[in-house]
């Protein structure tokens, strides 16, 4: 099978991101998220390091979320009626968003704490 061209990979990248944003709540309000500290970045003119460090974490939930929503989807197209095992396996991909949700909380709690409070 041939690969397509370059530009129609990154336009169904894009697609991809925006059929989530479109029918994902979860990644909504984490794209919200994504761009309170996009607003926080500039508002409090973070340094470089701290910058990179939020911009890494926040991009980290994004990516689990959209794993986690692919592992989902794949788990209902092989098995479409409840099974435990299934079960089991969504829930060890949610398991990873949270993980990452509460180490990009972490991280702003310890970036931000030093620009809110100085």
């Amino acid at each position: 099978m041939r690969k397509p061209p370059i530009h129609k990979s990154f336009f169904n990248a894009f697609r991809g991101i925006f059929m989530m944003v479109l029918r994902e709540r979860n990644f909504r309000i984490e794209v919200i998220a994504f761009f309170i500290n996009l607003v926080l970045i500039f508002h409090f003119g973070l340094s470089s390091s701290d910058t990179v460090l939020i911009l890494v974490v926040s991009f980290g939930v994004l990516m689990a979320e959209i794993f986690n929503t692919a592992i989902e989807k794949i788990c209902d197209i092989i098995h479409p009626e409840f099974d435990e095992r299934i079960g089991y396996i969504k829930d060890i991909a949610a398991g990873a968003v949270i993980l990452m949700v509460i180490l990009a909380v972490s991280v702003g709690i310890s970036v931000y704490w030093k620009y809110f409070f100085n």
